[in-house]
């Protein structure tokens, strides 16, 4: 049984940061992609960060792009976002996701097939 288990959200003052983890059990971790998705309330879960299998190539959202770093421990089987210069507007649930190990790494939700349950991140002005 997969089972993927975010933690490290919070509310923070904009302008601050926070590391989010998620620790990924029940599948073969280092063979996956895995993503980071977020969603506001009465808007459509998007697209924040990716990582390959091997963590050699990243991609993000233009929105968080330059602010937010995703990175993994295929070791420990986790993998990490870190946000800093937050805005009010990153102010979300986020969700950490893996899709079938031969999907190289993508932005499209509809790819992922395990998801976590989610971690608050808000953000004060």
């Amino acid at each position: 049984q997969v089972q993927l288990v975010e933690s490290g959200g919070g509310l923070v003052q904009a302008g601050g940061s926070l590391r989010l983890s998620c620790a990924a059990s029940g599948l073969t971790f280092s063979s996956h992609a895995m993503g980071w998705f977020r969603q506001a309330p009465g808007l459509e879960r998007e697209f924040v960060a990716a990582i390959v299998w091997s963590g050699g190539s990243t991609t993000y959202a233009d929105s968080v792009k330059g602010r937010f770093t995703i990175s993994r421990d295929n070791a420990k089987n986790t993998v990490s976002l870190q946000m800093n210069s937050l805005k009010p507007e990153d102010t979300a649930v986020y969700y950490c996701a893996a899709p079938p190990p031969w999907i190289r790494s993508n932005y499209n939700r509809n790819t992922y097939i395990y998801w976590g349950q989610g971690t608050q991140v808000t953000v004060s002005s």
